[in-house]
């Protein structure tokens, strides 16, 4: 097979496969994987499990290291390899049962789903056959199940179980801290009204980790049974879950409801340690004993711990020295693989609505603009609907039954906007109340307690990010793809156009004629400076780290001339000079090699 702009990287052969794998002989005469200029798999099956085969073939030839510490993570076994760092959150996996309640979810979803599962971990079998000089450090065989244990993972470990209403955060440790930075991502749309070509336009935009359990993937699938999508996965997703295909596609930001609540539980009865109060009575909880294995220099230990379970869920932190038990929505759900697989083949928007209706895609802003012209967004997530009479910002009491969860609200109950007056709409992980500026959806329609974008201390109903797109959309007339393309890169920082107006007059008449002439410089770089992000911006720099050591600070003139001071003190100490563009600050690094660049994200 050829295609025109793509050339053939690997076509799976099966001299090499021995008999007793006959049924991923069969499949890799069914799929072949090409590579495009940037190294993007394109795999082309004759079936769906076949087109999934070569696409884990193609994962674990790019990265199979990454892959193989997402299933260990996945697992609960991260301490296998990493040592003691490790240990807890192998606890937390384990308290929440991910490896049991995967095997379940691969036994319950449908047998397509089943089959897709079954192909992904053959491919990447298949790739370990092939490749003796590739060894694993402690995966030798894939299991179907492993995919969906890492969907919980980043669903429920790294995610609900971490909610800040639960109190006394599970702890993270270094080893995964390693991979956090200040992520975000952002997604817009326009109605053909706002093209020039007369289409509907999306722009794509994830922030995610360039290592660890968050780094994506990006690639194409075609099946001849009809699947055809584009976009990107995570190392040990079956399929993509972001993108489009010839119809539709769709973003999905992180968004922040409220879809977790902690239970306060009385374990009050001496006699029955395990006996919590429920109502008028009381219930046993479900203890159990779990071995983790832990590294330690050459050997391994192993230590016991316990874990408990209520009927409201795991016992996960404490409170005031009461243990407290999470509640996790959907947590019984079997069916986000499904949904996703729907998703990836809705034709129109209708399609797309009726795809996400299950909620088993338990969070995210989707938003979405196809060949039908129309753009549509909704602040998915599986909220629960509770009693209004009790303060769920914050634990509830476990032994009073009216506290219990009443269902979920349905898709068609929560915020969505479609088609809008203005022709245009941007989420940055923002609040649904604000996509554009006219006609967004009203607050006062919606329970308080579902959005906590701008509500939550520490949140914003429109960041940085969001300010910049709303100038970029707002003022932009009818957009050309290649204009689209063009101001996706746009490094105007909003926070300068915002801040500098009123910090630079109180510096200015702080500043008297015996301070140092490097703070007058300074002032005077930041007043000529466009407030645009260069790689040789010297003003980036110092507004940058300025703005840094304001935080926690009011904007006194003592209180700004004095951290402008810290910062000049700061640089010289550092670089030996205050003056540093800011790509020599602001640098990608990857392995040994590094960047200077202009811009990580928006600002």
């Amino acid at each position: 097979m050829r295609i025109r702009g793509l050339y053939p990287s690997l076509v799976l052969l099966t001299a090499c496969v021995a008999a007793q794998q006959p049924s991923r002989e069969q499949m890799a005469t069914q799929v072949t994987i090409y590579r495009d200029h940037w190294g993007t798999p394109h795999v082309f099956g004759k079936t769906d499990a076949s087109t999934i085969f070569g696409f884990a073939y193609a994962q674990a030839e790019d990265n199979f290291s990454q892959m193989e510490d997402d299933f260990v993570f996945a697992t609960g076994r991260g301490a296998e390899i990493y040592g003691p760092d490790l240990t807890q959150e192998d606890l937390l996996n384990r308290t929440l049962e991910i490896e049991d309640h995967a095997k379940g979810d691969y036994n319950a979803i449908d047998p397509h789903m089943r089959s897709l599962c079954d192909a992904f971990a053959a491919g990447v079998n298949f790739y370990l056959a092939r490749h003796p000089d590739v060894h694993p450090r402690l995966l030798t065989k894939i299991e179907p199940w492993y995919p969906l244990a890492f969907i919980r993972y980043n669903y429920y470990q790294n995610g609900f179980a971490r909610d800040p209403k639960l109190g006394e955060e599970p702890s993270q440790t270094a080893a995964l801290r390693t991979y956090q930075t200040e992520n975000g991502s952002n997604g817009w749309v326009v109605s053909p009204s706002h093209s020039a070509s007369g289409h509907a336009m999306l722009f794509i935009d994830p922030h995610l980790p360039f290592y660890g359990p968050g780094q994506v993937y990006e690639g194409h699938l075609h099946s001849d049974e009809g699947w055809d999508f584009t976009g990107y996965a995570r190392f040990g997703f079956p399929f993509p879950y972001i993108g489009h295909n010839a119809n539709l596609g769709w973003m999905s930001t992180d968004n922040f409801p409220d879809m977790v609540d902690g239970y306060v539980e009385h374990f009050d009865d001496s006699v029955h340690p395990l006996s919590y109060r429920y109502g008028q009575e009381h219930k046993t909880a479900i203890a159990k004993t779990v071995t983790i294995k832990v590294k330690n220099g050459d050997s391994m230990v192993t230590r016991e711990f316990q874990t408990l379970w209520t009927v409201h869920g795991p016992i996960l932190t404490k409170q005031n020295g009461m243990p407290i038990a999470a509640r996790l929505p959907m947590y019984e759900s079997h069916g986000w693989m499904r949904e996703w697989y729907d998703m990836t083949k809705a034709r129109n928007l209708k399609e797309l609505i009726s795809a996400i209706t299950p909620h088993a895609m338990l969070f995210g802003n989707i938003m979405s603009a196809g060949t039908g012209g129309h753009i549509f967004y909704i602040y998915n997530a599986a909220i629960p609907i509770r009693d209004p009479k009790f303060d769920w910002s914050k634990a509830v009491d476990g032994s009073d039954p009216a506290t219990e969860w009443k269902g979920y609200y349905p898709v068609s109950a929560l915020p969505q906007l479609t088609d809008p007056k203005t022709g245009w709409m941007q989420n940055c992980n923002t609040s649904p109340f604000a996509l554009t500026t006219e006609g967004n959806p009203d607050p006062t329609s919606y329970p308080q307690y579902m959005v906590r974008e701008g509500v939550y201390p520490g949140s914003e109903a429109q960041n940085p990010r969001g300010r910049a797109s709303v100038r970029i959309l707002s003022t932009h007339g009818k957009f050309t793809f290649e204009e689209w393309a063009r101001v996706v890169f746009d490094t105007r920082v909003s926070t300068a156009d915002e801040l500098l107006p009123k910090w630079l007059p109180l510096v200015k008449t702080g500043a008297s004629a015996g301070d140092s002439p490097t703070l007058r410089q300074a002032i005077a770089l930041l007043q000529s400076w466009d407030h645009v992000s260069r790689v040789d911006a010297i003003p980036m720099t110092i507004f940058t780290r300025w703005h840094t050591a304001m935080r926690n600070r009011t904007e006194t003139t003592e209180n700004l001339t004095a951290a402008l001071q810290e910062v000049l003190s700061d640089l010289t100490k550092t670089f030996r000079d205050w003056k540093v563009p800011y790509g020599e600050l602001n640098r990608l690094a990857r392995r040994q090699a590094a960047l200077r660049i202009s811009a990580l994200r928006r600002r």
